[in-house]
């Protein structure tokens, strides 16, 4: 069998007060978050008995704003790990056919709904062919992924409270959906669901005992140039109105440094190609013809011929394309989702990340997603012509914390770090090889996935969340 597409390119090298007391002000609290959940659900408002906690009444007067979107069915609350539970919440956010987000908690509990204080908390938004949980707790989707080795769940218990939210596009239904708005959602609309969710969290953080204090915004991929943009724009705000304290942008770059101006360019022909595409009608990046059956057929048929990339068996064109990303996708030189280990120029096996877990993450990607975002961001890195939203980057002053993959973004995403204003910025890049072999080092998503990803990515993470 001929294996051309896959060889890499030759030179390419105030007093605390007792536990008791504060178990006993958020079990008080209960009944004011199901009344407003309630009347979220209901569509409507409601009045609440006063609880004798000033903090808490003033979230409740201000909670009409942050429950303004509908709660949309039961809150669904599922045991992943001791006691680690992971909440979810489907918020409708609009009235056209797919304008609903899901937020998502995962959090230590003392007691059944009880969720343990915290004094730090962070959202995080998935990347691409993903959502939440299949990013951030893919033991929930996948027997080859552990409670304790998720990220959310990892965070949970050094005491981080960690909150997620699903893009508009993901709650889409596989079969029969109405695309008459996906033209709409594009990085503004995003930013626009991002504060949403984040004044959600910081309302039912405040009702529960969690504080009213801002949260740290995170995301992974192109979540993390989210992450860029909500925090650009949340910088035009005045102070009483902002949500966030600090950000992680997880593997990405905001902005593309003068020596990187070929990729800027390869980003500003994407950009029109997609905005083309969305024009003539195409607004959906269908991943049930692609990245789902990518990864179904390699776990379920491995040996098979690939529909997807003829010439090659089902495994291989998972491997091809996770291991060898840069062959389609390019946004740096050698770019790879997963490293993998290369055998007479195809990569063979993967290096630091289970098959099993790879092609769990595929197969359960959302079976629709925005084509207008991707093209809306492609331009944002672009950055001339008319943009989605205006770049101000340089006036985002709050904490940074860039984490990198050698094979993935990695070092062209240290740029961005230094056109911020703040003074308090720290970058982590993991490598583990010679920049030699940068095309088998850590890929972009053996940061989530890797088996080593605790101890060479989270762990300096939550030390910098919990020092913040």
């Amino acid at each position: 069998m001929k294996k051309i597409a896959f060889v890499v390119p030759s030179g390419v090298a105030p007093l605390a007060p007792s536990h008791a007391q504060k178990r006993s002000k958020r079990l008080a609290v209960m009944p004011v978050v199901l009344g407003l959940l309630t009347a979220a659900a209901a569509g409507c408002t409601t009045e609440t008995a006063p609880v004798d906690d000033s903090e808490v009444l003033q979230a409740t007067a201000e909670a009409s704003a942050a429950l303004s979107a509908t709660l949309l069915g039961l809150v669904e609350r599922e045991q992943v790990v001791g006691d680690v539970y992971h909440y979810s919440f489907l918020l409708k956010v609009g009235d056209t056919p797919n304008a609903r987000i899901r937020v998502h908690r995962v959090v230590r509990e003392d007691s059944p709904n009880v969720a343990h204080p915290t004094s730090q908390a962070i959202l995080l938004m998935h990347g691409d062919f993903a959502n939440f949980t299949t990013n951030f707790v893919p033991s929930r989707i996948s027997a080859a992924a552990k409670p304790d080795r998720d990220l959310a769940v990892y965070l949970a218990k050094r005491g981080i409270d960690v909150w997620g939210v699903d893009r508009r596009w993901t709650t889409a239904p596989a079969e029969g959906t109405d695309f008459s708005d996906f033209a709409g959602m594009g990085v503004a609309q995003a930013v626009s669901d991002t504060g949403l969710a984040l004044s959600f969290a910081r309302t039912l953080r405040t009702l529960t005992g969690g504080g009213k204090a801002r949260l740290f915004l995170g995301g992974f991929s192109s979540g993390a140039q989210l992450t860029y943009l909500y925090a650009a724009e949340e910088s035009q705000k005045p102070l009483a109105q902002r949500h966030v304290k600090g950000i992680v942008p997880i593997d990405i770059y905001g902005k593309l440094s003068p020596a990187d101006e070929s990729l800027r360019l390869y980003a500003c022909a994407n950009a029109a190609d997609e905005y083309d595409w969305v024009a003539q009608g195409f607004v959906d990046s269908d991943n049930s013809t692609f990245a789902q059956p990518l990864g179904a057929l390699a776990a379920s048929a491995p040996w098979g011929d690939s529909p997807i990339f003829e010439g090659y068996t089902n495994r291989e064109a998972m491997l091809g394309f996770v291991a060898a990303t840069f062959l389609l996708y390019e946004p740096k030189p050698q770019y790879h989702l997963v490293a993998g280990v290369y055998k007479n120029g195809f990569p063979s096996t993967l290096r630091y990340s289970s098959e099993a877990l790879i092609s769990d993450w595929l197969a359960h990607s959302p079976p629709h997603e925005s084509l207008v975002e991707t093209a809306d961001r492609d331009a944002m890195w672009c950055g001339t012509g008319t943009l989605p939203l205006a770049d101000h980057l340089a006036d985002i002053s709050v904490p940074l914390f860039y984490l990198g993959a050698a094979g993935g973004f990695g070092d062209h995403g240290l740029y961005t770090t230094t056109l911020v204003a703040s003074t308090d910025v720290t970058t982590h890049v993991v490598r583990r090889l010679p920049a030699s072999s940068e095309v088998e080092d850590f890929g972009h998503a053996d940061l989530l996935y890797a088996e080593d990803a605790p101890a060479l990515a989270w762990a300096p993470l939550a030390q910098w969340l919990l020092a913040h």
